[in-house]
C-alpha cells in the first residue's frame, strides 16, 4: 500500500473506541480526517469534537462525496453490505481496514510491543507504555481503554517504542484474520489463553491457532514474555523463534513477585528474575492478576532495556485505567465501583482484587452478561463460580440478540438459581431499574458494590449512586 499520496483520511465506523482513537493519532500525524457512524454519541463524539474531526451520522454514500478522501478505513463494524461501504467499493475508493493503517503508517516505522492474550491486555498496554514514558522514552501508544496516567487511549511521542493492545477480533469484513497480525511485534506480552469470542472461535483449538499465528511473527531478535500460569501459553511460546521468558505469581518461572502482600495500597512485592532479587515494587493498583501483568511488563521493559530501578519507579507511579475497578464514587457509605470484566474468569479476578483493596467489606455483585460469549451458554457452568466472597450477586438478564440463537443463549436464571444452591444469595433481574431498587435496599454502610460489564450497564453507577445518596 502506498501512502505517500494519501493527506485525506476518512473512517467508516469512527465512533467505536479503537476506530475514533485512531482517528485523534491520524489528526495528530497532520492528516486532515472525517468519519462517519451510525449513532455518534459521548464520550467519543465529545473526543472527536475536541479534536477537530467531523462525525457524519447516518451512514451514506454522501459522506464521501463530503469527505473526498484519498484513504478511507474501515472498521469491523462494517459490513459489506452498508451503503457507505458499497459505495466505496463502487467508486474505487483506496481502502484499508483500521489495523492494516495502524501497522503501516505508525507501527512499523518504530519497535512494535505487542499485547496480546485472552485477559489483561488494557491493562497491561497501559502499564507497559507508562512505564516507558516515566523512564524518559517517548513512547506512542494505543490502548483499548482510557488510561489514567495521560487521560487518553493514544498517544504519539516521538521515542522508538509503539505499543500497542493486539486485539485476537477479526480484522474487517474484507480481512477475517486476527486484528494483532498486523502489528509487526518485535516485542510481546502473551497474558493469557482461554476460549473468547464464540462468535467467531469455534473452539479452543481453533482460538489458540490465532495466537500460534501471532507468535510466528516475532523475529528471531525479537522477545516474547510468556505467562507461566497458562499451559496453552507456555505450549504456544515454545514455538517462538526469539527469547522467551516467563513469568507468573503462581507457577515455575523467570520472573516472580516474591513476599507479595495486598493490601488498601494496592500490592508490594520483591520482583525477582531467574532466582535473583531485582528489588522491591509498589504496585497502586490492586490483586494478584495485576502483579502478574507487572511481572510480563517487568520483563518486557528489561529486553527493551529499561533498568530494574526504572522499573520499579515506573510501576510505582502507574495509576491504572478507567473502567478498571474504577471507584464510581460513594453514596450513604456504600461504594460503588465500575469494572470491564465479562469472562468469568475477569470477575473472579476483579473481585478477589477489589476484596484485597477493602479488607472487611461485604462485596455485592452486579453482571450484566453482553459479550457475544458472555450472553452465550459456553461458560454457564463456570459463571457458577465466578463471584468469590460475594455477600449477594445480582444478574442483569439480557434483551434477545438476533445473533446469538436462542438455544445458545445463557440461561441467567437457571444461573441465579444454582449460584443461590451454593450459599451465595443471586437474583436475575429483567431491567437495570429493578436491580438497582433491590441493591438500594440490601446494601448498607460499608459496602461495596462491584458492577461489571463491558457495556453501558444501563448507567447502573450513576443510578445507584443517585439512590442510595437518597
Amino acid at each position: 500500500m502506498d501512502y505517500d499520496c494519501v493527506k485525506r483520511v476518512h473512517l467508516i465506523g469512527v465512533a467505536g473506541t479503537g476506530m475514533g482513537s485512531f482517528a485523534g493519532m491520524l489528526k495528530a500525524a497532520g492528516y486532515e480526517v472525517t468519519g462517519s457512524d451510525e449513532n455518534v454519541y459521548p464520550p467519543m463524539s465529545t473526543q472527536l469534537a475536541r479534536w477537530g474531526i467531523e462525525a457524519m451520522t447516518p451512514y451514506a454514500p454522501a459522506n464521501l462525496e463530503r469527505a473526498r478522501p484519498d484513504l478511507v478505513v474501515v472498521g469491523n463494524v462494517v459490513r459489506a453490505v452498508n451503503p457507505e461501504a458499497a459505495a466505496m467499493r463502487q467508486r474505487g475508493l483506496l481502502h484499508v481496514s483500521f489495523p492494516q493503517a495502524l501497522g503501516d503508517l505508525f507501527i512499523g516505522p518504530r519497535r512494535g510491543a505487542v499485547v496480546v492474550g485472552t485477559h489483561g491486555k488494557t491493562t497491561t498496554t497501559a502499564m507497559l507504555a507508562a512505564v516507558l514514558f516515566h523512564a524518559g522514552r517517548d513512547p506512542s501508544f494505543l490502548v483499548g481503554g482510557v488510561t489514567r496516567d495521560f487521560d487518553s487511549n493514544f498517544r504519539l511521542g516521538k521515542g522508538p517504542d509503539f505499543v500497542v493492545e493486539g486485539d485476537e477480533y477479526d480484522t474487517a469484513y474484507f480481512d477475517k484474520g486476527p486484528k494483532f497480525l498486523h502489528y509487526r511485534p518485535r516485542t510481546a506480552i502473551f497474558t493469557s489463553c482461554e476460549l473468547d469470542h464464540a462468535d467467531i472461535y469455534r473452539d479452543q483449538a481453533h482460538y489458540e491457532s490465532a495466537f500460534a499465528r501471532f507468535v510466528e511473527l516475532l523475529p528471531a531478535d525479537g522477545f516474547l514474555a510468556a505467562c507461566g500460569g497458562w499451559e496453552p501459553v507456555v505450549r504456544l511460546a515454545g514455538a517462538a523463534r526469539c527469547p522467551v521468558e516467563t513469568y507468573s505469581v503462581t507457577a515455575p518461572a523467570h520472573w516472580q513477585a516474591r513476599g507479595l502482600v495486598l493490601g488498601p495500597d494496592g500490592a508490594r512485592f520483591d520482583l525477582h528474575r531467574r532466582g535473583i532479587s531485582l528489588g522491591p515494587v509498589h504496585l497502586p493498583v490492586g490483586g494478584a492478576h495485576n502483579v502478574e501483568n507487572a511481572l510480563g511488563v517487568a520483563a518486557a521493559a528489561t529486553a527493551l532495556g529499561l533498568t530494574p530501578g526504572e522499573i520499579a519507579a515506573g510501576l510505582a507511579a502507574f495509576g491504572g485505567v478507567r473502567r478498571r475497578q474504577e471507584v464510581r464514587g460513594t453514596a450513604g457509605g456504600v461504594t460503588v465501583i465500575d469494572d470491564f470484566a465479562h469472562h468469568p474468569t475477569a470477575t473472579a479476578r476483579t473481585l478477589e482484587a477489589i476484596a484485597s483493596r477493602h479488607p472487611g467489606a461485604r462485596l455485592l455483585a452486579c453482571f450484566e452478561p453482553r459479550s457475544n460469549t458472555s450472553r452465550r451458554s459456553l461458560h454457564q457452568r463456570e459463571y457458577v463460580t465466578a463471584f468469590p466472597g460475594a455477600a449477594a450477586v445480582y444478574l442483569l438478564t439480557p434483551a434477545p440478540h438476533d445473533r446469538v440463537p436462542e438455544a445458545e443463549r445463557l440461561d441467567v436464571g437457571r444461573l441465579a438459581r444454582e449460584i443461590a444452591a451454593g450459599g451465595q444469595p443471586a437474583r436475575a433481574f429483567a431491567a437495570v431499574e429493578e436491580m438497582v431498587a433491590a441493591v438500594a435496599a440490601e446494601a448498607r454502610p460499608g459496602d461495596v458494590v462491584v458492577a461489571m460489564s463491558n457495556g453501558a450497564f444501563g448507567g447502573i453507577w450513576e443510578k445507584l449512586l443517585a439512590r442510595l445518596g437518597r
